[in-house]
């Protein structure tokens, strides 16, 4: 019993650290924009708890800095760059980038993302 008890606390805290930190560090960004052209850059993804962070971008000659929040595969983002506030909805793939698609409150249309972490 006591190594059941062992293992399942074991397995427990393996579970939280790992998703955790899997998601902080820097990604190089490779997207387009609504009309299709295409942009890249850097992101890096900062830790704020286990399944919250702060997002900073420099993409394009811009910047942008969001706060975010994994839960399981998705991965979401709120964002401000200059007077504009988006939103951005990745999807975490199993080699560790992140495929999003992303928005501009009052604009039509969607852009993509792709976050690909940095070795």
């Amino acid at each position: 019993m006591r190594k059941l008890v062992l293992s399942l606390a074991l397995l427990g805290l393996a579970a939280v650290p790992a998703a955790a930190q899997s998601i902080g560090g820097t990604y190089t960004v490779a997207g387009t924009n609504f009309d299709g052209s295409a942009y890249g850059g850097e992101a890096t993804i900062t830790l704020t708890s286990g399944t919250t962070c702060t997002i900073h971008w420099e993409t394009g000659g811009s910047s942008s800095d969001g706060i975010c929040m994994r839960n399981d595969d998705a991965f979401s983002a709120g964002y401000v760059m200059g007077k504009d506030i988006g939103l951005v909805v990745y999807k975490m793939m199993d080699d560790g980038s992140l495929h999003g698609l992303w928005t501009i409150a009052g604009k039509e249309g969607n852009g993509t993302e792709l976050l690909t972490p940095k070795k």
